[in-house]
């Protein structure tokens, strides 16, 4: 547990915050407890830089108990790497039974205090504090993020010593803390595993990476906690359509330490018995999965050497580690595609300033069937269309001379709105589909992009699919889902149960929400291993764009800046190519750095994908 608190009264220091200011650290306003009186629900500390560290100080001597719990509250929002100050405050048995690592609990704003009522106090040598709050997002052991809400309440019992010391003998397990507080502490990183799926027995494809973030404490050795969670597995969410090339049973070695890169910025990761004798495939897979979880930590790691049993296992540098394995934001698309004034599909090359389009090579370049939408396959060889009045659904090559064809698909619904959504094309040149027919809503998946589609499954879809996005890696969905006049965010997982000689059930499960303070989400795009861009509304608010987690959490990058009246959006997994968005001054795009620049008139904007 603990809090960010700022008291009233007459107070005590509780623990001690140093900036780093141009080189100097300065002395911040510390946070201190009443000498006397009930603790009462208080502000949140303010977000400060994330070069603020916050030191813990230990129970003074005969402090009361509303010292105590706010003490032990405060305490576990420093950087106290193994809450060792925190314990000070427990009993000697509670000090060896709580769990701070099980979970934490993010408030709105830091918990409450006050006495239960009939909970004792100095005549009977014990009494009993109940924490409140609201719940913002929860964080399990596996360090995986997860929106909440609802009120929170935990009980936090204490006792007198043998000396007359009031102490914590009874709490709930894990921590407790508001917002601020949590954002200060933690950080979101992404640990690497490869879809389950990608890689068959006795196949050598290159596996394909899939992005897992998770939360961890920033200044307490955040290396080797990543690669301690790495080991330790994917999240329970993840977990079903993912494998890891490490053995069973792998972990550090015992007596690791901190990791810590040498002056040539490579790491040596020493592990236990488990993972001696492997092969060098499976090694280098191992390496890989390390360097792409490290990839955004400092110091940087350009090489990890892996070893065990005292011997060398293998190394690896980041540069052969895109060769080991496939990851998405390491594609650079080499086109932007959209829809022009003519309804044909054409392109602008990807990495320039131009502003004058081509006719995209192909049937549905020439202008023959008038478009509303489209998508490009990754490799750029494929292009899918939907009509313009939102029916049919058809497939061309993007080379020179190529003919259309019939559609694939022809959509029932009576009005456009009720027809074929944007289509979408997976890692494997599966093309995926909406139908938004009331009447037969359905969520199709053409194999190879030809062909009788697939229905695929939606067990538990509460709602209908207006909007499909499939991410890089082939095993995450994004769904924008409407229900009751709201417009939510979903992703899901992909399950595929191969039939050999039939074809494959494909089902969506796991589904949950990627933006639980938006109500009415118009249009997405992934923008990253773990990252998508949502144009949407809180309600009551305005409309707004901005960057959200595949868990529910807000990424500490800033958000786009604002454009109004957004119809389409559209981001590369390559964060170095700029945002696209169909706006009402037509197509515009979003430099790194700059502001959103007219490109030309058009509609239905995308990039691969």
């Amino acid at each position: 547990m603990g809090a960010d608190r700022e008291g009233r009264g007459r107070r005590r220091p509780a623990r001690v915050m140093t900036y780093a200011a141009g080189g100097v650290l300065v002395l911040a306003g510390c946070a201190s407890m009443p000498d006397s009186g009930d603790l009462q629900d208080v502000e949140s500390t303010p977000r400060q830089e994330t070069q603020v560290r916050v030191f813990a100080v230990p129970p003074g001597e005969d402090a009361p108990p509303s010292d105590i719990v706010q003490g032990f509250l405060e305490a576990l929002t420093s950087d106290d790497p193994h809450y060792k100050t925190a314990r000070q405050y427990l009993t000697g048995e509670a000090a060896k039974t709580w769990r701070p690592e099980v979970s934490a609990t993010v408030l709105t704003d830091g918990p409450g205090a006050k006495p239960e009522p009939g909970g004792g106090g100095n005549t009977t040598g014990e009494i009993s504090y109940m924490l409140t709050g609201t719940k913002v997002a929860t964080v399990d052991a596996r360090q995986a993020y997860a929106p909440a809400t609802g009120a929170y309440g935990g009980s936090v019992h204490l006792t007198q010593d043998d000396k007359r010391q009031w102490r914590i003998d009874a709490l709930p397990q894990g921590v407790v803390m508001g917002e601020s507080d949590f954002q200060r502490n933690y950080m979101s990183v992404s640990k690497y595993y490869f879809a389950s799926n990608s890689v068959a027995a006795g196949s050598d494809a290159q596996p394909t990476a899939v992005a897992d973030p998770v939360y961890v404490r920033r200044r307490v050795e955040p290396m080797a906690q990543m690669v301690n969670s790495l080991l330790n597995g994917p999240t329970r969410w993840l977990g079903p359509v993912v494998r890891s090339s490490f053995p069973t049973g792998t972990a550090l070695a015992k007596g690791a330490g901190a990791l810590t890169p040498d002056d040539r910025n490579k790491l040596t990761v020493p592990l236990n018995g488990k993972a001696a004798g492997i092969g060098a495939n499976r090694c280098q897979e191992m390496a890989a999965q390390i360097l792409f979880t490290l990839r955004n930590l400092s110091p940087a790691v350009d090489e990890v050497k892996l070893r065990a049993g005292g011997a060398e296992l293998c190394s690896l540098t980041q540069q052969a580690a895109d060769s080991a394995a496939s990851r998405s934001s390491t594609r650079h698309p080499d086109y932007l595609y959209f829809v022009d004034g003519e309804h044909r599909l054409v392109r602008i090359p990807s990495g320039n300033s131009g502003t004058k389009p081509d006719p995209a090579p192909g049937a549905l370049g020439e202008g023959g069937t008038a478009l509303r939408s489209v998508a490009v396959s990754r490799d750029e060889r494929t292009a899918a269309g939907v009509s313009l009045d939102g029916r049919s659904l058809y497939v061309g090559s993007l080379v020179s001379g190529g003919s259309l064809g019939e559609p694939v698909l022809r959509s029932r619904g009576g009005a456009e709105k009720n027809r074929l959504t944007t289509p979408s094309w997976d890692a494997d040149d599966g093309l995926w589909v909406a139908d938004r027919d009331p009447d037969r809503p359905r969520l199709l998946l053409f194999e190879e992009g030809k062909g009788e589609p697939v229905e695929v499954r939606t067990p538990h879809l509460d709602g209908r699919i207006q909007s499909v996005r499939v991410a890089a890696d082939g095993v995450r969905i994004a769904l924008v889902v409407e229900k009751d006049g709201k417009k939510t965010l979903l992703i899901g997982l992909i399950e595929r149960d191969e039939k050999p000689g039939g074809k494959s059930a494909v089902t969506v499960v796991e589904l949950r929400s990627a933006t639980p303070g938006l109500e009415e989400v118009s249009t997405m795009s992934w923008a990253g291993d773990s990252r998508l861009v949502v144009v949407g509304r809180e309600h009551g608010g305005v409309e707004q764009m901005r960057y959200v987690q595949v868990d529910g959490s807000t990424p500490d990058v800033p958000a786009p800046a604002a454009l109004t009246g957004v119809k389409e959006v559209t981001a590369a997994e390559d964060d170095q190519l700029p945002l696209v968005a169909n706006s009402v001054d037509g197509i515009v795009r979003l430099p790194a750095g700059e502001q959103w620049q007219k490109v030309t008139e058009g509609t239905a904007p995308v990039y691969p994908g």
